[in-house]
């Protein structure tokens, strides 16, 4: 299978719940930033700034679609997301579970503040 060059291309991929939860995470991320871009980086959906620093990613996998932020932004929510297993700025989405979308929006909401304001750049 050839790597895929868009995101819809990425999204199509995947069938059932990978692909409901990629198709939610995608409409939040335009309704939350919709002046960022789409592209595919390292082979996986992100969103990039207009500045051209990315904003978060996303990925799917077998069971769970993960969302990634920088390791500061997933930092900051550490208290909500205890219920979510997490990584260095990572956080997992289980398929068949409703998507936090007020805790996500409020995640991108923080990693474009902490970019625009402080220049927190990617990894």
């Amino acid at each position: 299978m050839a790597r895929p060059r868009t995101v819809d291309e990425y999204i199509d991929g995947f069938t059932g719940p990978g692909r409901e939860l990629l198709e939610q995470l995608r409409a939040l991320a335009h309704e939350a930033v919709p002046e960022a871009s789409e592209a595919i980086k390292w082979g996986h959906p992100a969103w990039v700034h207009p500045s051209g620093t990315i904003l978060f990613m996303v990925s799917g996998h077998a069971r769970h679609a993960s969302i990634a932020f920088t390791p500061s932004t997933r930092e900051g929510f550490d208290a909500e997301l205890a219920g979510f297993a997490t990584g260095k700025g990572t956080v997992k989405l289980p398929y068949g579970q409703p998507v936090p979308g007020d805790l996500l929006r409020r995640m991108i909401a923080f990693r474009v503040r902490e970019h625009e304001d402080d220049g927190v750049l990617w990894m």
